[in-house]
């Protein structure tokens, strides 16, 4: 199956940073992803800002990816970056944050959710809480609230969800939280910036 920019981000990307420089720029892309579809997890946004990083190295391109990345989707300028940091407006204005050592559990439930259907859903229900978007995104997905529920305290929701993490001291403490959890699962640690 042949995949347009419209069906994936990495195409997005290249087919941008192409339009910005007025040029082809003949590229072969070997994608693996681990980041499940769907699980507010920013897999795809993350996909196209490595893109657009390769890219300007492997042509030694002068570009501002800054604007490039704000155009092809909200979480993308973030991800060029790295890090963390606060996210305003669309989550294109970023706010430098310091970064702190912290291992996280992360728990999906298999649930694939549309940011814009979670963004339509929270329209009507608006929210509250440390992710504002979880009310919107159970609406969506009905049983999301029963996994939370499930998962036990200290859980939040990533994004416009479907995944869920819990931020642990040690990645043992973090092997622990997911030790008996039947859905796919990972424990990672928070990284710095890369820009």
């Amino acid at each position: 199956m042949k995949l347009s920019e419209k069906d994936n981000s990495v195409l997005a990307a290249h087919a941008a940073v192409e339009r910005a420089t007025g040029r082809a720029l003949p590229t072969a892309f070997d994608l693996h992803k681990r980041i499940p579809p769907g699980s507010g997890m920013g897999g795809a946004s993350s996909d196209a800002a490595t893109t657009l990083r390769a890219l300007k190295s492997m042509f030694a391109l002068d570009l501002d990816l800054a604007r490039i990345a704000a155009d092809l989707g909200s979480d993308v300028p973030f991800f060029l970056v790295g890090g963390r940091a606060r996210g305003e407006g669309r989550g294109e204005r970023l706010t430098a944050l310091a970064t702190e050592p912290a291992w996280f559990a992360i728990a999906w439930p298999g649930i694939e959710l549309s940011t814009g259907d979670v963004y339509r859903a929270w329209d009507e229900v608006k929210g509250e809480g440390p992710n504002q978007l979880q009310r919107a995104a159970e609406q969506v997905a009905p049983s999301l609230k029963q996994f939370a529920a499930s998962l036990g305290p200290g859980w939040r929701m990533t994004g416009s969800g479907s995944a869920f993490y819990k931020r642990t001291h040690t990645e043992e403490e973090g092997r622990q939280a997911i030790g008996k959890l039947d859905c796919w699962t990972a424990v990672t640690r928070g990284v710095g910036s890369w820009a």
